[in-house]
């Protein structure tokens, strides 16, 4: 089994900064793509910034230039640096990461998720 566990979400002022992360623990032989997800209330879930094994990104167009995704291999971590941030990134953000698991084949595990307020 595979378990994720994300922190550093909170409530911030708009144009303030939070940095997210999401470690993995577990019977991992590797990690493949680490993404981050985010859900407002009243809407879909939506890809935020995604990290690959090469360290290839991508982000939403709402997040460009504001978000920075990376990755510490030695550390099965994933993090998301949150910059100026505004109250329409209000949400809970969650980490999904697909590995091959020991035993198990290839998987995607999902974080418990962050709640990120962005508000005066």
């Amino acid at each position: 089994q595979v378990q994720l566990v994300e922190s550093g979400g909170g409530l911030v002022q708009p144009g303030g900064s939070l940095r997210l992360s999401c470690a993995a623990s577990g019977r991992i032989f590797s990690i493949d793509n680490m993404d981050w997800y985010r859900q407002a209330p009243g809407k879909q879930r939506e890809l935020v910034a995604g990290i690959s094994s090469g360290g290839t990104t991508n982000y939403a167009d709402s997040v460009k230039g504001r978000f920075t995704v990376s990755r510490d291999n030695a550390k099965n971590t994933v993090y998301l640096q949150m910059n100026d941030l505004k109250p329409e990134d209000t949400a809970v953000y969650y980490c999904n990461i697909r590995l091959w698991e020991v035993g198990n084949g290839y998987r995607a595990y999902w974080g418990q998720g962050t709640q990120v307020t962005v508000s005066s």
